[in-house]
Formats: C-alpha cells, structure tokens, sequence
C-alpha cells in the first residue's frame, strides 16, 4: 500500500492514539514511528494535535509535546476546556478535530498518500475527500480494544487499515511502571 516516492504526511489525533496503545498495553515510540514512515515513502509532515491545560503548573503531556516539538513533528495544541458535568464531576474538553481537518484539506494537493491515527467515525468524511482529490488513505487505530476503537464507517472508508497492534514490534516500547509511592511513617 506504500510505495517509495509516495509524498506522505502523518496526522496524528493525539488523545485517540494514546487511549487506543494504552488500551493494547504499549506505549508509542514516536521516534521509532516517523523512522518508520520516512522509510515507507518521502515524509512531508508529521503532524501531531492535543490539547493543553493550560492553568495547571504541571502538565503530564508537556515534556511529549516539547519532545516531539524538537523531534520534527508540527505541533497543533490548543487549550483545553475545564467544567463541571451534571453529576459535578470534572471534565475536561479539547477537541483538535477541525485543526486536523483543515490542515490535511489543505496539503491534500501536494500529497500522495495520509495516514491518519485516529479511530474517530467523524473523520469518514475527510477520508472521502481526500480520497476524491486523490489521496490515498490510511487509517491507524484497533480493533482489538474491548471495545474496538476504530469506528467501521472510518475502517470501510479507508483505502486501508492499519491495525495499530501489529505495529507493536516497530513502534512500540513497553509502558512505564508508574513511580512507586513512599511508604508515610505512623
């Protein structure tokens, strides 16, 4: 599906693709994942959208973002919206879906082939366009989350799908142990 002067660009929905490798017990190389696709063809741009806390002194995805910042990807962040639900929970609300949108319409012309991770059923009809100006399409995300992440109409969409499980060996590290809490003295 991929040949080796295809231009290609990678747009990577960042919320989607982490829920998707946590829920398969691995974490993304992001390193390992654009050596991968600058072997698969001329990669043009890597693409990478998440929203940000933007009040909160810590963020657990800052260090990510600066990383891959400096590492070669574009970075499209925007704050995120904190509120209270019903139930008075906290939520958090940052969708990057139309950021990614615009951005793919927009490059469409000088490329070959998008690889999309995400398993949005929204994004089916950016496939289709993309696809009528002559893109090909690939859509990264799993099926073997329960329950599956990818939604079917993005999956038939697609000129393939690429099961994010079986880029495991290529992508992947293990996850991280989380820090082991200290023991307070009673």
């Amino acid at each position: 599906m991929f040949y080796k002067d295809d231009r290609l660009a990678l747009f990577i929905d960042g919320s989607n693709l982490y829920a998707a490798a946590k829920s398969l017990g691995f974490d993304i190389d992001y390193k390992l994942l654009r050596q991968e696709f600058e072997r698969r063809g001329k990669l043009i741009r890597a693409y990478y959208y998440t929203a940000l806390l933007e009040n909160e002194d810590y963020s657990p995805i800052r260090p990510l973002v600066d990383w891959l910042h400096y590492n070669g990807y574009s970075m499209v962040t925007k704050p995120a919206r904190e509120y209270t639900d019903s139930m008075g929970r906290r939520k958090v609300k940052g969708n990057m879906d139309v950021e990614l949108v615009v951005n793919a319409l927009e490059l469409a012309p000088r490329l070959d082939h998008a690889v999309l991770f995400s398993g949005d059923g929204d994004f089916r009809p950016l496939v289709e366009s993309l696809q009528r100006q002559g893109v090909r399409v690939s859509v990264v995300s799993t099926m073997r989350s329960q329950p599956p992440m990818i939604a079917d109409e993005l999956r038939r969409q697609a000129d393939n799908f690429i099961e994010l499980d079986a880029l495991r060996d290529i992508i992947g590290r293990p996850p991280r142990e989380p820090a082991p809490q200290q023991q307070s003295e009673t």
